[in-house]
């Protein structure tokens, strides 16, 4: 007699499908086999046939984790690179390096958006080439603490001149505004996607972020040796795992939607405390202890095997703050009190 699966951890993502296929029954299972092609009817034909008996936990498993996953629409998150490689087979090769050059800017939906994000000092060294009316267009549309900032590094008699064209400003025809957007667009974002060079610590904070523990910990005392100012500026813009503690609840969440169940558990397992718990009281009741029976059924596990874990969410922790959908403050970031 076959013996029973009992060790939803030993099923294969096949086996997988092929418990789902069946207990979903004749009719929406044959909806789905519709969709498939000869060869993945055959392929998931031949291990439903040879699955033998499959326990009620483990069906039950398989259908927390479904509904898991189909909450979170997906666990995809987009690259510059794999949008790029898409863009690629829909269009012509020239437009979609423009479009890439843009995207690579800084974020936001809008022009006006795009401008919050670039730093002052960038935008008032452009602005001084331009005439006084188009600056005062620009300042009017973006947030006035930004333009606050940007107009104080404007050289003083540039400034009052751009200070009496926002006092007179009346409002600004269509026409106008969409000039000057296209204008800020084809010189300014593009010129700033080409040439805004990334600081060399940040570079090298993203590459020992990818380095494993006792190389990253070598590198890094041999760095302070010959450079402390450059090893702790490295440090200070390093993210580990850990540091995800200084994600808040909604991005905790968000994050839990993305990332791989087994590879969180993994990476949990070689977690601190605090990051530990921040995940544990961010999911269900429930969830969190087939989270917990995961980890304590591991056993012992490699180092290694934990800093890759720990890596690959920190990566996707990376892209969804990249694109504002979480956010991680910095270290020693609180709200100030007002008594």
């Amino acid at each position: 007699m076959a013996r029973v699966k009992d060790d939803y951890r030993s099923l294969t993502g096949q086996e997988k499908a092929a418990i789902f296929m069946l207990s979903l029954g004749d009719e929406h299972s044959g909806r789905l086999f519709e969709m498939m092609d000869d060869e993945e009817i055959r392929e998931l034909s031949q291990i439903m046939a040879s699955l033998g008996s499959v326990s009620s936990t483990v069906i039950e498993r398989l259908f927390v984790e479904f509904a898991d996953q189909l909450s979170s629409a997906g666990s995809l998150v987009g690259t510059f690179d794999s949008t790029e490689r898409l863009l690629k087979n829909a269009l012509p090769k020239d437009r979609v390096s423009a479009i890439m050059e843009e995207i690579r800017g800084p974020a936001g939906r809008t022009m006006w958006d795009k401008l919050g994000n670039v730093h002052e000092a960038v935008l008032a060294n452009y602005f001084k080439n331009e005439y006084p009316q188009t600056v005062a267009v620009v300042l009017s549309k973006i947030k006035p603490d930004h333009a606050a900032r940007v107009l104080s590094l404007l050289p003083e008699n540039y400034a009052m001149e751009v200070i009496m064209r926002l006092l007179r400003m009346e409002a600004v025809q269509k026409e106008v505004l969409d000039g000057v957007e296209k204008t800020l667009r084809s010189e300014f974002m593009s010129n700033l996607a080409r040439t805004q060079r990334r600081d060399s610590h940040e570079l090298m904070a993203d590459i020992f972020n990818n380095l494993d523990r006792n190389t990253e910990n070598r590198f890094i005392t041999a760095l302070e040796e010959r450079n402390r100012e450059s090893a702790e500026r490295i440090k200070a813009l390093m993210f580990t795992f850990d540091d995800l503690v200084r994600v808040d609840q909604s991005g905790i969440q968000i994050l839990l939607r993305q990332a791989e169940k087994d590879k969180l558990a993994m990476a949990l397992k070689g977690g601190s405390e605090e990051v530990k718990e921040l995940f544990f009281k961010n999911m269900s009741e429930r969830a969190a202890k087939m989270m917990r029976e995961d980890m304590e059924a591991m056993g012992p596990v490699r180092l290694r095997d934990v800093d890759e874990a720990q890596a690959e969410i920190v990566v996707v922790a990376k892209q969804l703050a990249d694109a504002g959908e979480i956010n991680i403050s910095q270290p020693g970031e609180e709200d100030e009190l007002v008594f």
